[in-house]
């Protein structure tokens, strides 16, 4: 799957979604991890209410399963989850790579409800009828 993660010095999540300059994208499993690249935006990124900025950036990660932000605002999350991407938000600022570790920890072992969801984002969703009974 992959991961976006809003950074302002390419190494932690410490960037609004908003207001962010660069996205990150990495690609993982639960065994490794590797960058991808880097995304960037110019522009007046700071302007609250220009939901115009936003569709160059839902577009750079719509291919992403988690987007990792220090912040993002709330009709942004709702169309970043629209696109069935899940944002995550940190207390303060984190090192990529510690996320990336903590998030294979997780992985190996019980993951949470919604990041199960998370990492079917892209698996085709099956419905075999031969099980379905049949009403009478």
């Amino acid at each position: 799957m992959k991961i976006a993660f809003a950074t302002q010095d390419l190494k932690r999540v410490d960037a609004h979604f908003g207001w962010e300059k660069n996205i990150a994208i990495y690609e993982y499993t639960p065994t490794s991890h590797q960058f991808i690249e880097t995304i960037q935006f110019d522009g007046d990124l700071q302007e609250d209410g220009n939901e115009d900025k936003l569709a160059p950036k839902l577009e750079a990660i719509k291919d992403c399963a988690l987007l990792y932000v220090a912040a993002i605002g709330g009709s942004a999350a709702a169309r970043v989850v629209a696109h069935k991407i899940h944002p995550v938000k940190v207390a303060s600022p984190e090192v990529i790579e510690e996320v990336l570790v903590k998030l294979q920890e997780v992985l190996n072992g019980t993951p949470p409800p919604w990041l199960r969801k998370a990492l079917l984002k892209d698996q085709e969703k099956i419905f075999d009828f031969d099980d379905e009974e049949e009403a009478v």
